[in-house]
């Protein structure tokens, strides 16, 4: 009897036990849900706002989307906290054996987890589609939000939100127009079109870059050193993000199965091509494609002069050997450093060139106690303290060509002006040529009038003047002339600036513009507005883009003058801001420029106000992929027999 009343009371308290602790989960699970409850998902957010938006309910539109953006922002936020957080208490430091290995994966995936539930709420709420992600990164948010705000009048938030979607879609020609409206009406001014996602390393060095170019050296070098601050925070940041899961879009899982090692092989490797990316990631400035060239570098450029202009020699130095540990053995510096170390009387340091985290961080507050190297690395690229000796360039080929100006004179790099590039007689022939063969609109897409409306352009490639000759439409003689004419180019501008692989033709253009009579009274435009022959200009940004629609594989160019009996149409060169000419080149008969196609050589032509300007328009390319067909057919021998000089070219 005893031993029953015992056994029914341990049962009965193993029952109590037992309905304690479900009870105890389930308050547990009550409480956590409402906890995870407090962050709505941004994506179920944007959809709200977007319902809301084609119902014309503008307030919902203001509440949905402005909860959608705090939304992402939130759980991006939480994602670098929590990783930085384990990643600092489950080292792989100290790992040595493939145990130890896998538990420290599985405590840091068990920290991470918890972590950010316990902040956003289970992780599942908070997946969202590719498109939805998309939409975000392209701020297409900001596209519903400036409409929005329109609607309801609130005018300064309108033009903020419309600034920052266009910063991410230049090419958006309607919210361009919206701008220009907006910045008519009253109620608003300049310091409401704000950029409400700039990156505060972008907009600090965008700022720097503005008192450099000011001449405020002491507000440039504040702001420089800003921005290489923010730099690293981004960087941290995104190194973090990297840790999540990985995707393996070039292996089908599925089909064929690998092994565990493999698998944890692939992961780490995507991961690590994923920190790589993020130093491209943070030099793109928003909308564009292609990264700011030297982006890091050019902090320091700026810098070690800044730090010279400000009599503030050590720090320049510091600077400068900063930037040679990346660059190590650059010439210009290397004088810099030189010159600075003599100043100094002494040799100084390097900063230090990663950026470092505080050891130990309590929850949620790592990103507040992410700190940086008290001296992180600064580059610079050289602004030369010394005046710089100009290469000369290579042999001019031919006996009758005169050198001008060279890059020095022209006030650039890989520039060059030559004369007597072909004799009075050809240009009169080929210009005789123009006249026949030319079609207005042909190379400008059939437009008559692509760059102004002030002048009429013409043009013929090499192709149709070929078919012409062979044809008997024109001296066959005159469209031989046109390709040698060309090609004594070509070698011209492969020899001069001392290439070690063939140039070839990328594209050939006989053209010609005359002004319209009648449209020159008070003519403010040009005849061909200023850019860069294989990137996009950018003048605001101080930047040219390599990257489509510009023709990124063209290396070189060149034009060839067939007479200068006319008014205007002068040739120049300027500066990043495509406003301060640096040269100008007046066309006349058998004169050449050549130059680089990059960013470095910005240029354009004057207003033609009276007459005819006729040239041979030459891009070249030193890819062969890209190299101009009709050209190599010609070289080939289609149209004619090849002289015993050019035999075997190709």
């Amino acid at each position: 009897m005893f031993n029953e009343q015992v056994s029914t009371y341990f049962w009965s308290c193993s029952v109590s036990q037992w309905l304690i602790s479900i009870l105890s989960i389930v308050l547990q699970a009550l409480l956590l849900s409402s906890s995870y409850a407090s962050l709505e998902p941004y994506d179920l957010l944007y959809n709200n706002a977007v319902e809301a938006f084609y119902r014309s309910d503008y307030k919902d539109v203001v509440r949905y989307m402005e909860g959608a953006l705090s939304s992402y922002a939130e759980v991006r936020q939480t994602k670098v906290r929590c990783r930085l957080r384990c990643q600092d208490q489950h080292p792989f430091d100290s790992v040595s054996m493939d145990l130890q290995f896998f538990d420290v994966v599985l405590r840091r995936s068990n920290c991470q987890n918890e972590c950010i539930e316990e902040k956003v709420g289970t992780q599942s709420m908070h997946k969202v589609s590719e498109d939805v992600i998309q939409d975000f990164q392209r701020r297409i948010p900001y596209n519903y939000l400036q409409l929005a705000y329109q609607k309801l009048k609130q005018l300064d938030k309108a033009a903020a939100a419309a600034h920052t979607y266009f910063q991410a879609n230049p090419e958006h020609v309607e919210m361009d127009q919206n701008l220009e409206q907006y910045k008519a009406l009253e109620g608003t001014d300049q310091d409401h079109f704000v950029d409400r996602e700039a990156r505060p390393h972008q907009r600090s060095f965008s700022a720097g870059v503005k008192l450099y170019d000011s001449a405020d050296y002491k507000g440039a070098i504040a702001l420089f050193e800003e921005a290489l601050q923010e730099y690293y925070r981004a960087d941290v940041e995104c190194r973090a993000l990297c840790q999540g899961p990985q995707r393996f879009e070039a292996q089908e899982h599925v089909l064929y199965r690998y092994s565990l090692y493999e698998l944890v092989s692939d992961h780490f490797t995507q991961a690590l091509h994923c920190e790589h990316e993020c130093v491209r990631d943070l030099s793109t400035r928003p909308g564009r494609l292609s990264p700011m060239e030297n982006y890091l570098p050019l902090h320091y450029d700026y810098l070690q002069f800044a730090y010279f202009q400000m009599n503030m020699v050590e720090e320049a130095l510091e600077c400068a050997k900063s930037y040679l540990l990346f660059h190590e053995g650059e010439e210009f510096m290397t004088e810099n450093v030189e010159y600075y170390r003599e100043a100094v009387g002494q040799d100084v340091k390097p900063r230090e060139v990663r950026p470092c985290v505080a050891s130990k961080m309590a929850p949620y507050s790592l990103y507040n106690e992410l700190t940086l190297c008290p001296h992180p690395l600064y580059w610079c690229v050289c602004v030369c303290v010394f005046v710089c000796v100009c290469t000369v360039g290579g042999p001019l080929v031919y006996d009758s060509v005169q050198l001008v100006q060279n890059s020095k004179a022209l006030n650039g790099t890989q520039r060059v002006l030559l004369d007597d590039v072909i004799s009075v007689d050809e240009c009169a022939e080929l210009t005789n040529l123009a006249h026949t063969v030319t079609m207005a609109g042909d190379g400008y897409r059939g437009k008559m009038s692509p760059h102004t409306p002030n002048e009429r352009f013409e043009g013929a490639t090499v192709l149709k003047t070929l078919q012409y000759g062979y044809e008997g439409r024109v001296p066959l003689r005159s469209a031989r002339l046109f390709y040698d004419a060309s090609e004594r180019a070509r070698r011209i501008i492969e020899s001069y600036f001392l290439l070690n692989s063939t140039l070839h033709f990328s594209y050939t253009h006989l053209v010609c513009r005359t002004a319209i009579t009648g449209q020159q009274d008070h003519r403010n435009d040009l005849s061909h507005p200023i850019h860069a022959d294989n990137c996009l200009l950018d003048p605001e940004a101080n930047e040219c883009w390599k990257e489509p629609p510009a023709y990124t594989y063209r290396d070189y160019s060149a034009l060839l003058y067939l007479n200068g009996d006319f008014e205007g149409g002068e040739f120049i060169f300027t500066e990043m801001d495509a406003k301060t000419v640096t040269a100008q080149v007046k066309p006349m008969c058998g004169r050449m420029v050549g130059f680089s196609s990059g960013g470095e050589n910005p240029h354009g032509v004057r207003a033609v106000t009276r007459g005819q300007r006729c040239a041979v328009a030459l891009w070249f390319t030193l890819d062969p992929l890209f190299r101009e067909l009709v050209n190599t057919t010609a070289m080939l021998g289609e149209f004619w027999p090849i002289p015993p000089d050019r035999a075997g070219v190709t």
